[in-house]
């Protein structure tokens, strides 16, 4: 029996009890709120070694993919897929480590820019062979082109939430 067979199971007493209830998607959720759970339960156990829970990994990450090291919050909010609350409280915790550092924007004052510090570069560095470890170990069981396949499927997914 698979991991998935008990939620499978789930799904069809519920399509039982409601047949207009629409099993295909409601399996495709569940299986992405799985995926989602162990890809952060196993992206903290990688950190933890290196003081980082995964949400502080996506924002140095997002950082550290941007041209000059540098984001404006709203925009880090963006690419991490993170409420503007949350990535104020990450920024700041990163921040007091010595990761980032905030400071007026060049262009307007009254924006803040949040860049990575030396620090935080080397630590970036410093963990990324785990990373491609533990990015190589999750997507094992898919070859190259299923790999390119579902990322095209999960954008056209995505394509489909508003804005």
């Amino acid at each position: 029996m698979h991991r998935f067979a008990p939620t499978e199971a789930r799904l069809d007493i519920t399509r039982a009890k409601y047949p207009e209830f629409p099993r295909g998607p409601a399996a495709l959720m569940r299986l992405v709120k799985h995926l989602f759970k162990d890809i952060t339960d196993e992206a903290n156990a990688v950190m933890r070694p290196y003081g980082l829970n995964h949400p502080e990994y996506n924002i140095l990450m997002m950082l550290y993919g941007s041209p000059e090291n540098s984001l404006h919050p709203s925009q880090l909010a963006d690419a991490a897929g993170e409420k503007s609350a949350n990535v104020t409280r990450l920024t700041t915790q990163l921040c007091e480590k010595g990761y980032i550092a905030r400071s007026g924007s060049d262009e307007d004052r009254r924006k803040v820019t949040l860049t990575l510090t030396p620090q935080g570069v080397a630590l970036i560095e410093s963990f990324l062979p785990d990373i491609v470890t533990l990015l190589h170990r999750q997507t094992r069981n898919l070859t190259a082109g299923e790999q390119g396949q579902l990322e095209g499927l999960l954008k056209k997914m995505l394509a489909g939430f508003g804005d």
